[in-house]
Order: structure tokens, then sequence, then C-alpha cells
């Protein structure tokens, strides 16, 4: 394997010499050899926060590192000289789950959401001191928010109240889009959904999809929403794989889109799975789609061991392959998932075992499995341009990855991971840590200016 990767490298080197191979072209070829995984090792450990890092993510220009913790702190790294440029209170008051840059800000405008249930502003001033003010809230925890692709202005967020709302930051408002309900069966009991996870897709950004505590990820269409901020019409289509429809113990942690507008669900006590567009069951799944026989189920079963499972089609009663990725272990913490490559050509996802797990998108097979953490690794983020991924988890740091191996590393043995992977590695209370830390910025410091006013 690592041998036909660097002959299909030396070939790619050979055209561009020869101009037979636009530069852009041979950038793109590059970052997504194989061969480059294979070497992934960490780089460097960046150490600052006190708590779990809970969110890592890189600037658009990939020079800067956003992170934010259990101590409630977000900090902007130079990833490359392990330092700290700017660390700031959130001004939350439980731990920070998600933090981002708005595009086109000159990275100046930040976007936090925590287990308090806010999703907070900071906006950095020229002076060195920090605006504050609350965006959005919800009744419960907020894992998640979404932001428009090429938007600097427009994102979404969803709480484990249910609550789905749409945030403008021209006019620092927050509506209410509605609350997510579980998909009525003949009962009259139509339970909120605890959601977890939110998704825009980049080829159409109208389309975002929750998830959250059942088997459905749903896609809905903003442009289908009303705006009475009070209901919002069905989703346009769900997707879950047929034999965890019904499934009462199963749920959702994470989502992302590729490029190509594929859905990538990664499920708690189960695997990841791939959607495409034509692999929906409708708005209405218990309506729409077709219920599988016991010999397809059986089947099925057979071919979860096999990285692929059935789905239905969409235009018939029959079942069509569904790509699958399993090995990791995904109970006990709320897992996000990710794809690598310039063309979304891999996936990757942290585990409870305290690995990451990178798999080949085309074809599902388990590539590498690369101790992270001590316990569990739950935020798996690529650089933009580079072969590069930073990692976090339980431990109080986060890890940059790049290709610094002299060799590719040896194929997994998946047997060994799967066996690996039985053993309960922690207690849940070793990582129930949200009144682990006295607010020591809590009252601000003087470089904040806080703008308090709330929008309800």
């Amino acid at each position: 394997m690592a041998e036909a990767a660097s002959g299909c490298r030396l070939i790619d080197i050979r055209l561009r010499e020869v101009g037979a191979l636009a530069p852009r072209s041979f950038f793109r070829r590059a970052a997504a050899s194989l061969d480059l995984f294979l070497r992934l090792g960490i780089q460097k450990k960046l150490e600052k926060h006190r708590g779990c890092v809970n969110t890592v993510g890189f600037n658009a220009d990939g020079n800067i590192l956003i992170s934010g913790s259990d101590d409630r702190m977000v900090m902007l790294w130079d990833w490359e000289f392990g330092t700290v440029k700017t660390s700031f209170h959130s001004g939350h008051t439980n731990n920070i789950f998600h933090a981002r840059f708005m595009p086109y800000t000159d990275d100046m405008t930040i976007v936090t959401c925590a287990a308090d249930g806010e999703v907070r502003l900071a906006q950095l001033l020229d002076d060195g001191h920090v605006a504050r003010r609350t965006l959005a809230k919800h009744d419960k925890r907020v894992h998640k928010f979404a932001i428009e692709p090429g938007s600097p202005n427009l994102l979404y967020s969803c709480g484990e109240d249910g609550l789905v709302q749409q945030i403008d930051l021209r006019t620092q408002t927050a509506t209410k889009l509605f609350k997510c309900k579980a998909i009525k069966d003949e009962s009259n009991y139509v339970p909120i959904l605890r959601l977890h996870a939110i998704a825009i897709d980049p080829r159409n950004p109208n389309h975002f999809s929750i998830a959250g505590s059942d088997e459905y990820a749903r896609l809905y269409d903003v442009r289908k929403c009303n705006w009475d901020g009070k209901t919002c019409s069905n989703p346009i289509d769900c997707f879950c794989p047929p034999h965890l429809i019904g499934d009462e113990i199963v749920g959702i942690t994470g989502l992302a889109f590729s490029d190509q507008s594929e859905l990538l669900v990664s499920y708690n006590s189960d695997l990841i799975y791939l959607f495409s567009k034509d692999q929906g069951l409708g708005s209405n799944p218990l309506l729409e789609a077709p219920m599988p026989s016991s010999m397809d189920i059986d089947s099925r079963e057979k071919k979860k061991n096999e990285n692929s499972v059935y789905s239905s089609s969409e235009d018939s009663n029959s079942y069509c392959v569904l790509q699958a990725f399993g090995g990791h272990h995904n109970f006990n913490t709320v897992k996000g998932v990710s794809f690598l490559g310039p063309s979304c050509e891999y996936v990757a996802s942290g585990s409870d075992s305290g690995h990451v797990f990178i798999w080949s998108k085309r074809n599902g097979k388990l590539l590498r499995v690369m101790e992270a953490d001590k316990k569990v690794v739950n935020c798996v983020e690529p650089h933009p341009w580079l072969t590069m991924i930073a990692t976090s988890g339980i431990e109080n740091d986060i890890k940059i990855w790049m290709p610094i191996a002299e060799e590719s590393v040896a194929p997994v043995d998946v047997n060994q991971i799967m066996m690996h992977n039985e053993v309960d590695w922690f207690d849940n209370d070793d990582f129930d840590s949200d009144d682990d830390f006295e607010d020591e910025d809590d009252s601000m410091d003087d470089n904040d200016i806080n703008y308090s006013s709330d929008i309800d």
C-alpha cells in the first residue's frame, strides 16, 4: 500500500515537472496522499487550558487555532510556535462546547456556545479589549452551532431543549425557528428531542441537518420555515440506516457534510454512516420507508462487520449499499465526526478508547488508529489546506498531528482494535467536571468590556 502511494507520488512529480499537471491539481493530489496520512504523528502539544478541551478549530488561513474548554476560557493559538496569541474568559457560566471564527471578519469575531444554554459573541477590539454579549439563549445545553458557509453574519444553533434558532449578527437578534419533536407514531405522545449536532450543506446553504437523541438525521430547508418564529414545516428528508429504525437506544452525536453534499452521521452505541442525497427516507420515514424483511436484516447484520449496510433506495423498494465506518467506541460523550483531505477523501472520529480513527471514505477501510488521549478523544479537526489535524478530549491539552514519521505505519489490525475497545475505559464521573473550576475571570478583568444585554 505504501509502495503504491509512493509510486503515484513520483508520477505526479514527473507530470508537474513537464507541465502536464497544474500546480493546484498537484497540491490537491499531494494533500490527499494516503502516504502522508500514514505518517501522521504528534508534532506539538498545546498546553494552557485547565480543563477538558471540548472544541478546536482553525481559521480560514490555517495559521490560528481556536479552542474552548471546561475552564470557560477561549484561547487563540499560534500553533506553529505553540504559543497563545490571545486568551479571554468567554462569559459563559459552564463548560464551553463549541467556538468558531466568523468568516470574513479578520478573525476578530468569535461565537461560542456552552452547557449554560447560551450562544455568545466575542468581538476582539483594536485596543486589545474584548467586547462580549449574549446572542441567544436555550433552556438546556447547547453543543453546536453552524455558520452559513461564506457568511459573516448568519448562524444556526440547536440545543438539548430541541430548539433551533437562526442568529443574525447584523441585528444581533435570534429568531426561534422551531422545536424538533420525535417522529409521530401511532401514539399521541410526541416528545421534544435533545439536539446534539447541526451542519449546513456547503453546496446549498439553505439546507441544514440536525440530529440528537433519536435515530434520525433530519434535513430542513430554511426557506420553508415560517418566519413568525413559532412553526416550521416538516423536514424535507430524513436519514437513518433501516436496521436502526425504531431503535430506542441509539442517538446521534455528530454530523458533517462533504463538499459533494454527502451527509456523515455518527451514532452513539453504533457506527458512523455515509448518506448520499438519494438515500433519504422522506419527510416521514415511518410512512415512506420500505420495511426490510427478516432476510434483509440478517444480511445487513453480516454486512455490518464489513463496513457496509443496506439503505432504502429512493426509486424502489430495494436496498442499496450504505457505507459504514466502525472499530471505534462512542458511548460516553458527545463526539464530532469529520471529513479529511482536500476533497473529503477520508473520515475521522475520536473514540472512548482515547484513539483517533481514520477511514477511507471510498470503501470504509480503517487506515489509522492513533493514541491521542489517556481517556477519550472528542474532537478531530482538519487544517483547511495542510495534511494536518488537531485533536482534543478529556486531557487538558491539544495535540497537533503532522506527517513527521520517517516511515509509513503498518496496516491496522482491526481485530486487535475491536478487542481493545471492549474494555470499559473509565467511570463517567471521571470527566464530569462542570463545577471543578473557580471562575477567577468571571468578574471580567480590566481588558474585557461586557455588553451583557440578552436577547430572549
